[in-house]
């Protein structure tokens, strides 16, 4: 599978200075991906980077686990679908048994579901592979900072407040607690069964959030909901209390149908 990724100056940061840390000083990073075409990639784009260091590669979520308890890296580069043990798998068990071990998934699939089931098995962050080099390493610096990194960000960071989603405070509760619940992967009729209103509440309440945050994706909840503390990235992830079950912890696991 074609990577999109690129190399980058080599001797200069993303904002032009020079690089001047000592291999002490790198971040110590795991590439774990099934395709030797992306791992090479990666390591085309990452590997002679003065502040970032690659320290091996794995080919599935097993062999992940085993690197990651003999290599100790600081960050993980994450694949999710993989054979044998697929990346939210492995991503849950690094997060459990090293909690200190960042990880920031990559996929091909921007899909919100991945994206909050990341958030759930302790990622610090979500990129698109086709995403610029230049954004990946970005990517890989506000992970290792301990902040999260989702798809989009970059954008949105760059933009002068005013022109950005509304301040927290224009949001009634009732709206903020359907927020919250959108984002961490429940459907209208879950939130209508938890909240005890009904779904055309629901759908009102999800309308209004929307228009006043001036976002239409859950997708973009989800980076809301974590950059302003709604949701926060544990290792695991902090939601309000829920009468019905847990979000899945793994891909095979199934979930009622969205409304």
């Amino acid at each position: 599978m074609p990577t999109s990724f690129s190399s980058l100056p080599q001797d200069f940061d993303i904002h032009g200075e020079p690089l001047t840390k000592t291999p002490q000083e790198c971040t110590r990073i795991l590439l774990v991906d099934d395709h030797p075409v992306v791992r090479k990639g990666l390591v085309s784009c990452l590997a002679n980077r003065a502040n970032l260091l690659i320290i091996g590669e794995a080919a599935d979520g097993r062999e992940a686990l085993r690197k990651v308890e003999e290599l100790r890296p600081d960050l993980v580069l994450m694949d999710v679908e993989m054979p044998h043990m697929n990346g939210l798998e492995a991503t849950e068990a690094i997060c459990k048994e090293f909690p200190t071990i960042k990880v920031l998934v990559l996929s091909m699939h921007n899909n919100p579901d991945y994206i909050v089931q990341a958030i759930q098995m302790g990622a610090r962050g979500f990129a698109p592979k086709n995403l610029p080099a230049e954004d990946l390493i970005k990517a890989i610096e506000i992970v290792q900072r301990g902040e999260p990194y989702f798809p989009g960000q970059g954008a949105l960071a760059g933009r002068p407040k005013k022109e950005n989603i509304k301040d927290a405070s224009g949001l009634f509760e009732r709206e903020k607690e359907v927020l919250i619940h959108l984002a961490t992967g429940y459907g209208n009729r879950e939130i209508a069964e938890i909240l005890n209103i009904s779904i055309r509440t629901v759908e009102s309440h999800r309308a209004r959030l929307m228009k006043k945050l001036n976002i239409h994706t859950i997708a973009g909840l989800t980076r809301y909901a974590l950059a302003h503390g709604f949701i926060s990235l544990g290792p695991f992830l902090t939601i309000p209390p829920s009468p019905l079950e847990p979000l899945p912890t793994s891909l095979t696991s199934e979930r009622p149908a969205r409304s």
